[in-house]
């Protein structure tokens, strides 16, 4: 674990690299579940209707999709938040990049099919996201 604090910056460009990160994932998810449904360019006109006939990895891709794109906002908010109230920078990177790669193993096990597994993937996520607020509300005291 000590590796994983010496490899994150104390920069606030560290913390704002999690935010893109995070905010492409769930485009990138999208694209595997496109892939592995056969989206084609003609689904494009109405691509809601080409995920709501899809199944199996497809389907749960599209799912990891949009339950990525349910808790950006949380993750967003508790970052700016925890900046706001100058949070030290190194815990505000160190919870963003946990957060980020929380997320990608919650995809992956979403992806794969493994329903605990990404049930606590999700819960660890949003303990990241909880900690900054707890962290700035601590700060703000």
């Amino acid at each position: 674990m000590s590796a994983f604090f010496d490899l994150v910056s104390d920069k606030v460009a560290s913390a704002i690299w999690a935010m893109v990160v995070a905010s492409l994932l769930p485009w990138a998810v999208s694209i595997m579940a496109k892939v592995s449904g056969g989206f084609r360019v003609r689904n494009n006109a109405h691509p809601r209707d080409f995920f709501q006939h899809t199944t199996g990895m497809a389907a749960r891709a599209n799912a990891a999709q949009q339950n990525s794109y349910e808790t950006l906002p949380v993750f967003l908010a508790a970052v700016l938040v925890a900046m706001l109230f100058f949070v030290p920078q190194s815990i505000i990177n160190v919870l963003a990049w946990l957060y980020v790669i929380i997320r990608i193993g919650y995809c992956t096990a979403y992806i794969t099919n493994l329903s605990t597994f990404r049930s606590i993937l999700w819960v660890l996520s949003m303990a990241c996201c909880l900690m900054l607020f707890y962290l700035a509300i601590r700060v703000s005291v």
